[in-house]
């Protein structure tokens, strides 16, 4: 994304708020923390997927990668004590970066990345860089309205337009997943590999795919090798934890939704489904602690909507 790249020194703004420090010995040095944060846009508002990697050539592992949510938040955990440098970057906008060190034991202050708009050339050069985001945005809504071909149509419009926006891919292929089209799903998500091997998000797509067809093993293997990765995600672990459900395995289940939900304790869904495990059970009293924390943490998604009905169901 060199067209990208060049104007980030001039515009893009990283923001750290509070990183604190605490002081360093031998032992912390061994420890591993948590990093929680935001993305947002210049004016505040949060970016939806948009992409932050961590990386420190002493430390081991090296690099970390989060995606942010529909909240624009991210999360990591499994950073050494260092100093770090950190990239957020997101279609349409100037990527960000910065360097914090991180020392404290466990979960350190969150921190937030500003990103403007990216300044393009070509077809949407100047002041048509709002041509771009308009439709982003409109595709956007497409898919999230489960009009699925209007949707591709309209992401592959943008890849047209502007060929480096690889993430695009994931959405075409998340589309084609929904509309149960499994084989245009996978080639797009290969599509995002072989641009960037390691795309989390792409590996995670590429197991829930083959479970949607039916290909449990499969699926279990490609999210089993990822989540042995080091700095896998939250998404990995929560992919990995609905295999194990599809398959029966309601304990193994409960353990990588857990897994999920300590890589960012601010995600609801994992609690959904740890509801749901703890109710297959007749557990209701665990059952109930985990939709009320869904509607602790989300009150105003579909997620909560769900809990709300097994909690009025359970309470009767």
């Amino acid at each position: 994304m060199r067209r990208v790249t060049r104007g980030a020194g001039r515009r893009a703004r990283w923001v750290f708020v509070a990183l604190m420090a605490v002081l360093g010995t031998a032992e912390t040095a061994a420890q591993t923390g948590r990093v929680t944060g935001f993305v947002r846009d210049a004016g505040g508002r949060p970016i939806k997927g948009a992409t932050i990697v961590a990386e420190n050539p002493e430390a081991t592992p090296a690099s970390f990668s989060a995606t942010t949510d529909d909240k624009g938040r991210f999360g990591m955990i499994g950073l050494t004590a260092g100093l770090w440098t950190f990239r957020a970057s997101a279609p349409g906008y100037e990527p960000a970066t910065g360097s914090g060190r991180i020392q404290t034991i466990g979960a350190n202050s969150p921190m937030e990345f500003r990103l403007v708009r990216a300044q393009v050339t070509g077809a949407l050069a100047g002041p048509t860089t709002r041509a771009l985001q308009a439709e982003l945005a409109r595709a956007d809504a497409l898919f999230d309205a489960g009009k699925y071909d209007e949707a591709i149509d309209a992401y592959g419009g943008i890849l047209k337009i502007s060929p480096t926006l690889d993430v695009i891919n994931l959405q075409i292929g998340r589309a084609y997943r929904l509309k149960h089209d499994y084989d245009r799903a996978m080639a797009a998500f290969r599509e995002v590999l072989a641009a960037d091997p390691t795309n989390e998000r792409a590996i995670v797509e590429i197991g829930l795919t083959q479970m949607d067809r039916g290909e449990l093993d499969a699926a279990e293997s490609t999210l089993t090798a990822a989540a042995e990765q080091h700095g896998a995600g939250r998404e990995v672990f929560y992919a990995l934890g609905e295999v194990k459900f599809a398959k029966g395995r309601g304990e193994e289940a409960t353990a990588w939704y857990m897994r999920a939900s300590e890589a960012d304790p601010t995600w609801a869904r994992p609690h959904l489904r740890l509801g749901v495990v703890a109710v297959n059970r007749g557990d209701s009293a665990t059952a109930i602690q985990h939709f009320e924390r869904v509607l602790a943490l989300a009150p105003e998604t579909p997620d909560a909507t769900q809990a709300r009905a097994f909690l009025e169901r359970l309470r009767k």
